[in-house]
């Protein structure tokens, strides 16, 4: 049995940054398989497009389970047990000799991929506060930015070395890993004493508390929103990389590496910016990064005919960077407004972000993704709609701050 002591902070960031990877990882390494799979399994891009929102929807429904589960069962045993699942369902997927059959096991990977996002979050606040929180956040979000810039680029050396379904066997033994050391190095930081019964109608009751917070929703919806700009080129990444750009099966990284490396920036940034810099301040600074990133990457969209590298990239690793300095603020101060719901707030905040990423994955992103202006213009739209939520909750804090009879949960905690 591991230690009863928690791990020191930059042992416990690689941990959980590690547990935040394996979501990013069963979207992006399948990507440059996209045409193999569809041959093989005669599915047109459209279809293809489902393993991606199928897998999402699946995610978004058990994102608002993790959490509670944590809350009543412990962080650890939640933890392990949506691994083994993951380790099943990527078998399953490896196996695979039909759409139906994929999109199953691609659905069973979804509920059970997010445990280790979801739960991390509540024990980082579980073993940290204030500024030390924001730097651990940060320092997980520098790691799990590494996964969407690798996992493209891995899953295209997986397909020369192999066929595709070496990626999900890849995926399998990496969540294994990830048990293993879980089991190792990861003790419990939920203790009985401060866990919640598991009762379904006071699971209902106090979601809808919490669903139904005004402040919840404005700062849930500002983050999902915001990231959903980013996602968005994400989830088309298949057909902005190699039809728009015209680049090749292993060659993702034009755009992931510049993504990544304004995100893992932007992560550095604001790790070292807690505690120096007012957090309201930081995020303000988050959204206007994105902000000029949206109009530049319109006005480029606008001024050329056919995107290129490496100028159609670089709006993009400034939205990135944006993204970094707002969002650990955002998911801190909801956080702090649940003390002992963290774990059920951690599970709707990501249950909102992952409604927008699945919409976007299955709906909007076939419709944008013939044209790099209308992309770049959808992009530009989800984040003017993440910063307005932004504003008027700012404007909202300063008018609780003024009125003391407010709840105290209104109150601003980490902003």
């Amino acid at each position: 049995m591991p230690s009863s002591s928690t791990p020191p902070p930059r042992r416990l960031a690689l941990l959980l940054g590690g547990l935040a990877m394996f979501g990013p990882f069963s979207i992006d390494t399948i990507f440059p398989a996209f045409p193999q799979i569809g041959a093989q399994l005669g599915a047109d891009k459209l279809a293809m497009q489902q393993t991606i929102s199928v897998y999402l929807l699946a995610y978004a429904a058990m994102s608002v389970v993790h959490g509670p589960l944590s809350d009543a069962l412990g962080r650890r045993r939640v933890i392990l047990s949506g691994l083994a699942v993951f380790v099943l369902a990527s078998l399953g997927c490896a196996l695979a000799t039909t759409l139906p059959q994929l999109l199953a096991f691609r659905a069973l990977q979804g509920l059970s991929a997010g445990v280790g996002l979801i739960v991390g979050r509540a024990v980082i606040r579980d073993v940290l506060h204030g500024h030390d929180a924001q730097r651990l956040m940060s320092h997980v979000s520098m790691i799990f930015g590494i996964a969407p810039a690798v996992a493209p680029v891995l899953g295209g050396w997986l397909l020369g070395w192999h066929r595709w379904p070496a990626i999900f066997w890849f995926l399998a033994l990496f969540a294994a890993v990830l048990a293993a050391a879980v089991w190792r190095a990861l003790p419990e930081t939920h203790p009985p004493a401060a866990r919640l019964p598991l009762h379904p109608m006071a699971l209902l009751r106090g979601y809808w508390g919490i669903a139904r917070h005004p402040r919840f929703l404005r700062l849930s919806v500002a983050a999902g929103l915001n990231f959903g700009a980013l996602f968005l080129y994400i989830a088309s990444a298949p057909a902005f990389v190699l039809d728009l750009l015209r680049l090749g099966e292993r060659q993702f990284a034009w755009f992931f590496v510049p993504m990544i490396g304004g995100m893992m920036l932007g992560a550095f940034v604001s790790g070292r910016a807690a505690g120096r810099i007012d957090g309201r301040h930081l995020a303000n600074l988050g959204f206007a990064c994105c902000g000029a990133a949206m109009a530049l990457n319109v006005g480029y969209n606008l001024w050329v005919d056919v995107p290129a590298v490496p100028w159609a990239v670089l709006p993009m690793s400034l939205n990135a960077f944006g993204i970094a300095l707002a969002f650990p603020v955002i998911t801190l101060a909801i956080l702090d407004m649940y003390p002992r719901q963290r774990g059920s707030a951690s599970s709707l905040q990501a249950f909102f972000g992952l409604l927008v990423n699945a919409a976007i994955a299955g709906l909007l992103s076939p419709l944008v993704s013939d044209s790099g202006l209308h992309l770049a213009l959808a992009a530009a739209a989800f984040m003017v709609g993440g910063w307005l939520f932004w504003w008027w909750e700012t404007h909202a804090s300063r008018r609780a701050l003024r009125a003391p009879e407010e709840p105290a949960a209104l109150e601003p905690t980490v902003l």
